[in-house]
């Protein structure tokens, strides 16, 4: 049993990663490298990289929000890229566990072709609301026409 001095810093300990960790873990996800990997070498839990992960996302989305407002992209080239959740879409009424968001996804990314910036992209479903949408965000960021 531990008493409470030592049992507060076991816990915090257990709760905080260090700076260069942090920085290890994301490098390794940036490179390619798979969740599970990631947690046979940096040597921390699934959860632990998973968890990680997504406060890096959300970070790095509500940077992009504040930041690129705007900007001045005189060619602006707008593109889909197909992929799917747990299994694809024609297989999802035949899948023995498949969640409520199984199926496809398409990811819709604006690229300036000048400068090679992604000022908007957007993950949704391939219909009208999800283009209008990302087109609206897309507005939303450049400053001036776009074609």
């Amino acid at each position: 049993m531990l008493d409470r001095q030592a049992y507060g810093s076991y816990t915090m300990a257990m709760n905080k990663l260090t700076r260069s960790k942090r920085v290890e873990i994301i490098s390794l996800l940036v490179e390619g490298m798979s969740l599970r990997a990631v947690t046979r070498v940096a040597g921390v839990s699934i959860n632990t990289v998973t968890k990680l992960l997504i406060t890096a996302g959300k970070a790095c989305s509500d940077y992009q929000d504040r930041t690129f407002r705007n900007l001045i992209c005189r060619r602006v080239q707008i593109d889909e890229i197909w992929s799917f959740s747990y299994c694809k879409e024609k297989t999802v009424k035949t899948a023995k566990s498949a969640a409520g968001d199984a199926g496809d996804l398409w990811t819709f990314v604006a690229l300036d072709s000048e400068t090679k910036l992604v000022p908007s992209w957007m993950v949704g479903s391939r219909d009208t609301e999800t283009a209008h949408a990302f087109i609206k965000d897309m507005e939303s960021r450049i400053s001036g026409r776009f074609s």
